[in-house]
């Protein structure tokens, strides 16, 4: 059965095709050369791209954003573009198609990052912008290294959307393995009393629970799940080493 979400993502996209085609046709009397991303009208991010993220289109925001990331280490690699592809196959099904061409064009474009980003601050929920950053780790793992590049970008989208520090190290830490990862993920030190970790445990249980996004897709569902897993298994090595119960 196709889901509620997926039928308005199609009803999203065969409006845009409409707008497109109307937009096309006006541009011999505007004198408008179609340049810019994906040569809409305009051409510009504010006159087409800023629109539809301002409306809570949710795969133009993620369209920019894998963009941006992609990009981030001076070159596109397969293995990231292959990850985007399934993510966004899986998440939109037939309407991935589309959005995979436009999401070509995108990265041969500049990408206004901070604007993109608070329009989207603007447009979506906490948790969600959350999610947004566990997929963008996703990208840059995909090749089985996260590099200083990719992490100081998506450091600066966390910021830009209005993720703390606190939130953005422990998502980072479920992408990264060392002694403290555990207590990283939690958002404690090793110092924290065993209080103190059962309470950022619960606190993260609430933050974190898939429930807070079953509006969203099938692989945005998967990849809380992992995320809500990793929740669990740091809190049970802290467990496990400290002898709490």
């Amino acid at each position: 059965m196709v889901s509620k979400f997926l039928i308005v993502i199609v009803i999203i996209w065969v409006v845009q095709r409409i707008f497109f085609n109307t937009s096309k046709a006006g541009e011999g009397r505007s004198g408008n050369s179609g340049r810019g991303f994906g040569g809409f009208a305009g051409g510009t991010y504010e006159d087409f791209y800023r629109q539809r993220v301002v409306r809570n289109n949710f795969p133009t925001a993620l369209m920019l954003l894998s963009a941006a990331i992609m990009k981030a280490d001076g070159k596109v690699v397969k293995s990231e573009l292959d990850y985007v592809k399934s993510f966004f196959k899986q998440q939109f099904g037939q309407a991935s198609g589309q959005y995979i061409l436009e999401l070509k064009d995108i990265l041969k474009r500049q990408i206004p990052l901070q604007q993109a980003c608070m329009d989207i601050r603007a447009s979506m929920q906490p948790e969600v912008r959350l999610q947004l950053l566990h997929y963008l780790f996703g990208i840059a793992k995909a090749d089985g290294h996260v590099s200083d590049p990719e992490v100081r970008l998506i450091a600066q989208i966390a910021s830009y959307l209005g993720i703390s520090q606190t939130d953005f190290n422990s998502i980072k830490a479920m992408f990264y393995k060392d002694p403290n990862t555990a207590y990283k993920i939690l958002g404690v030190t090793e110092n924290a009393s065993d209080d103190e970790i059962k309470k950022a445990y619960r606190k993260l249980v609430v933050k974190y629970h898939p429930d807070k996004i079953q509006h969203l897709g099938a692989e945005f569902q998967a990849g809380a799940k992992d995320k809500f897993q990793k929740i669990q298994e740091a809190y049970e090595t802290i467990k496990k080493e400290r002898g709490i119960k």
